[in-house]
């Protein structure tokens, strides 16, 4: 029986890191921020969605959507992030579980999804097991800043849309702690692989 891994954490918190560790492992990964930047090109249905409901001003020169315009719009408010997703995350799911299942038809034990969003909208189904990758909101704060080159009040407004890690941490079957170094990182993922029987 093939098994599920449901990856997830906060934004900035080291998913990415664990999801290359896990590539580095030869377990597949099916990354939905990755999936979602698809689902938006050109042309694509969600695409067009997004711009009869938000209008041509979200596009760029080339037609492209501006994803720092769109960002602006919907981390600030509420409603129309809520809509955005009604949008993504359909056609998102739609086209994970078709990678999932061509990586299971490809002989595959164990899959991962990288889900940001896993339990904020209770994704539960699609997965076996959910690893929930924390960082304290120092770190976190601090690294989001770096990496992205926010303010600090843009970088705030990101992570408050997020569940609070801590809350995560609660509906997770592994923790991750990812406050350390990368060498601790992995002897935790390791671990955790081990203990699941998937290495």
């Amino acid at each position: 029986m093939a098994l599920t891994i449901g990856l997830t954490g906060g934004i900035a918190s080291g998913k990415s890191t664990i999801s290359h560790m896990l590539k580095e492992f030869g377990i597949p990964v099916v990354d939905a921020d990755l999936i979602a930047r698809e689902v938006v090109r050109v042309g694509e249905e969600a695409y067009k969605q997004i711009v009869k409901e938000f209008g041509s001003e979200i596009l760029q020169e080339n037609g492209e959507i501006n994803r720092t315009k769109l960002g602006a719009i919907v981390f600030h408010h509420e409603e129309k992030r809520k809509r955005l997703n009604e949008i993504v995350h359909p056609a998102v799911r739609k086209k994970m579980l078709e990678q999932k299942e061509a990586f299971l038809r490809n002989g595959a034990n164990t899959v991962v999804l990288d889900i940001p969003l896993l339990i904020e909208s209770q994704l539960f189904h699609l997965v076996d097991k959910i690893i929930v990758v924390y960082v304290d909101e120092a770190i976190q704060l601090e690294r989001l800043i770096k990496r992205n080159g926010l303010a600090k009040e843009d970088a705030v407004a990101r992570i408050r849309a997020q569940m609070p890690l801590s809350d995560k941490k609660s509906y997770a079957d592994a923790v991750i702690d990812n406050n350390g170094t990368i060498e601790r990182t992995r002897e935790q993922l390791l671990y955790i692989l081990k203990m699941w029987n998937v290495l």
